[in-house]
């Protein structure tokens, strides 16, 4: 038997590496002395440990590596799980590629001496949200302020904290000049309120097309052009309200040239 050093050389593996394997119990010494506590390994467990080291190159987290050396498993289980981590290499692999030709295609505007777009749309999804709402037809856009502060007149009423930025939820289908249908709101823990204009409810999830932009609320004439030229000239269609993310705004004290916006539209590919 050999000392948990003379393992660790012929093996290639650090004593802290082994000595970790031995806690989570994924590769266990084959003697350890009463007196010292010396750990000792068997020149069969080098094959053992080689198998572990080729596993966890394939990309398994060393949970499921002490699963496929289980004994217990089964050869179609184990076939499954290596198929299993085949098809999740085979996506990263895609995305990466995917990731790699819009690359491409940004250097290939550099090499040509263009600019960087003003404006870059991602598609992203955004996760199911609770959010206190208070939804309202308002004269105009620039009047959804009034909202803002009953919204948050009424959480604080109710000791209801936010947990992300403010947001606008636009209903109307088109540029309207009067008579805006939005829904000023915050998202917030689960909790409820007495009937009121303000409602918690849950904000369904969605793919989004999305664009950040820098400057005061007034001037995203054309960051929207962007974005929707974008969606249409990349084959989706917008499929629901548009909303606006105030990620940093008023309530930074900083000059309306410095406000940050999220533009999101939710989108399906057309088919």
């Amino acid at each position: 038997m050999f000392k948990i050093g003379e393992f660790s050389k012929l093996s290639r593996v650090p004593v802290k590496t082994l000595r970790y394997y031995h806690q989570i119990g994924l590769l266990e010494p084959a003697h350890i002395d009463d007196f010292t506590g010396y750990r000792y390994y068997t020149a069969v467990q080098l094959t053992h440990l080689n198998h572990i080291l080729v596993l966890k190159d394939l990309g398994f987290s060393l949970e499921q590596i002490s699963l496929l050396l289980d004994d217990d498993l089964s050869p179609p289980q184990i076939r499954g799980m290596l198929r299993l981590k085949r098809l999740e290499l085979a996506q990263q692999i895609a995305e990466e590629q995917a990731r790699l030709v819009r690359l491409d295609e940004q250097l290939t505007q550099f090499e040509k001496g263009a600019n960087m777009p003003a404006y870059e749309v991602i598609i992203k999804q955004v996760g199911n949200m609770h959010i206190a709402g208070l939804r309202d037809v308002i004269a105009n856009y620039q009047s959804i302020g009034p909202l803002y502060d009953t919204l948050f007149a009424t959480l604080k009423q109710h000791n209801i904290s936010p947990i992300g930025p403010a947001m606008g939820i636009y209903y109307d289908e088109e540029y309207k000049e009067s008579d805006v249908e939005v829904e000023a709101a915050i998202p917030v823990t689960r909790g409820s309120l007495p009937a009121g204009r303000v409602v918690i409810r849950e904000l369904p999830g969605a793919e989004v097309a999305s664009l950040v932009r820098q400057g005061p609320y007034d001037e995203s004439a054309p960051a929207y052009q962007a974005i929707m030229s974008w969606i249409e000239a990349n084959g989706y269609h917008i499929i629901g309200p548009n909303r606006e993310l105030y990620l940093r705004g008023t309530e930074a004290g900083i000059p309306p040239a410095e406000f940050v916006t999220e533009i999101q539209f939710p989108v399906a590919k057309i088919t």
